[in-house]
């Protein structure tokens, strides 16, 4: 797999970098402020673009914007956004295009290599892989919602499918049968109005995109 990493603190650059070779992976540019992100990925167009939410100039949300901007100019290129901090908006923004190779990581999630190597893997394939905290801010921050007719069992399906899990990933992590899985999906789709399909990524692109657009645009921090 070919990468492109942007990242502006160093000592994560290189252990990305080292992190990547060693699993066997091509990084084929390294990138540390935000104006040099955009030219790297449309000079490499790579298999996946790992990228920092913030970084100089400014260390607002320069990583966010090239990322968007690379997608409209290399539609469906994957990328794999990590962060400091859950910051709602921008997984909200990074997601709200409703199209699939996109994943949003808190950076303590990289510690974990097997996590974050099959959060990599989903994202190159055109899923989606966002970090558990951020999940639980998307779910716990709605208010008056359809979400609210959830049972606790629902909601921890849809905490998972959110995630980028399959049915049988959800099954054996809560240690039900795959036909359980498949039912709750069902009642959590009915419940939230969409469409009864469970078939691949598209599933937890549509309930996100159902979160993200409810409740109104969420300020930045």
């Amino acid at each position: 797999m070919r990468l492109v990493i942007a990242e502006d603190n160093a000592l994560l650059r290189e252990g990305l970098v080292l992190l990547l070779t060693s699993a066997g992976h091509d990084v084929v540019a390294v990138v540390g402020t935000g104006p040099e992100v955009l030219p790297a990925l449309l000079e490499h167009r790579p298999d996946v673009a790992v990228l920092d939410v913030r970084m100089p100039p400014d260390f607002r949300d320069e990583g966010l914007r090239a990322a968007l901007a690379a997608r409209k100019q290399i539609p469906g290129l994957p990328v794999l956004v990590l962060s400091q901090y859950v910051e709602e908006s921008y997984a909200a923004e990074l997601l709200g295009g409703g199209a699939g190779g996109l994943g949003y990581l808190l950076k303590d999630r990289v510690g974990r290599v097997d996590e974050f190597l099959d959060a990599l893997e989903r994202v190159a394939a055109g899923g989606t892989a966002l970090d558990p905290e951020v999940v639980t801010e998307l779910l716990t921050r709605r208010r008056d919602s359809p979400l609210d007719s959830l049972t606790p069992r629902e909601r921890e399906v849809l905490k998972l499918m959110a995630q980028g899990h399959d049915n049988a990933t959800i099954a054996r992590t809560l240690v039900v049968t795959e036909r359980a899985v498949h039912k709750h999906i069902g009642n959590v789709f009915l419940k939230l109005g969409l469409p009864p399909s469970d078939s691949g990524h598209r599933r937890v692109l549509a309930v996100l995109t159902y979160l993200n657009n409810q409740g109104g645009k969420v300020d930045r921090p």
